[in-house]
């Protein structure tokens, strides 16, 4: 997968991680392959997650060096999911992440504000809120708060007509592009499993909305998430983007 991403101009590709379940497995296969990873505590699977598990993640980010804390965040979509619980490990996640100056991938359904008010309360370097779908004014919120939007596969449906008017209105500085795979798969893949190997035709996708060319968008979304991510020290430093 990662071979045929490569040859399509996907030059490398973040994992981040769901669980403690999924630390040891996350940090094995990114280190394996060179790939920048985060670790963190999905708000999706809070019924998993333990206290201990947060004393973990804080010795692990002091052992190894990922590239975010991630993802982490609230759903308030689902409603079986325990709120209070999601709002404790987010504003505890958001501690360690300050406490080690990483910026976050943050996942958030339906609870824009109080994510938004936690940020404001602990201030983190930054990060990518995935697969954003709030309104502008949420936009630039979270914009002036360091954040980068993320962008995926919804954007090469035509029906989504919101997501693809807020991508439209949101400055190109600020956007990087993602697939959330193996979900969000992006429309002529619908039904099959998502991939790192189609971040080229959202790409497609969101040159199309702003009117610019594809170049463009590979340029500045690589430098976007680069330079939140820091991901041109080591590995890529002074690398320039690859053009998809």
């Amino acid at each position: 997968m990662i071979e045929r991403a490569n040859k399509l101009g996907v030059e490398t590709v973040v994992i981040p991680s769901i669980s403690q379940q999924a630390w040891k497995t996350t940090i094995e296969v990114s280190e394996s392959f060179k790939l920048p990873y985060a670790l963190g505590l999905h708000p999706v699977f809070i019924d998993q997650h333990q206290p201990q598990h947060l004393c973990e993640l804080d010795e692990l980010l002091t052992t190894y060096k990922p590239s975010a804390v991630g993802e982490i965040g609230l759903d308030f979509f689902n409603r079986q999911l325990d709120r209070e619980k999601q709002m404790a490990y987010f504003d505890k996640q958001l501690i360690i992440a300050k406490r080690h100056a990483l910026p976050a991938i943050i996942h958030c359904r339906k609870a824009h504000d109080e994510c938004l008010s936690a940020l404001r309360e602990t201030p983190i370097p930054g990060g990518i809120i995935h697969a954003f779908n709030g309104s502008i004014q949420q936009a630039e919120k979270y914009i002036e708060l360091g954040f980068l939007l993320g962008f995926g596969g919804m954007l090469t449906y035509e029906r989504s007509v919101k997501l693809r008017a807020l991508a439209k209105q949101i400055p190109l500085r600020y956007i990087t592009l993602e697939t959330d795979a193996p979900d969000m798969v992006v429309e002529n893949h619908r039904g099959e499993r998502n991939s790192p190997e189609y971040v080229p035709q959202i790409a497609s996708a969101l040159a199309e909305i702003k009117n610019i060319t594809l170049a463009e968008v590979a340029t500045a979304t690589t430098t976007n998430v680069r330079k939140c991510l820091s991901l041109c020290k080591g590995l890529y430093e002074n690398r320039p983007p690859n053009p998809i």
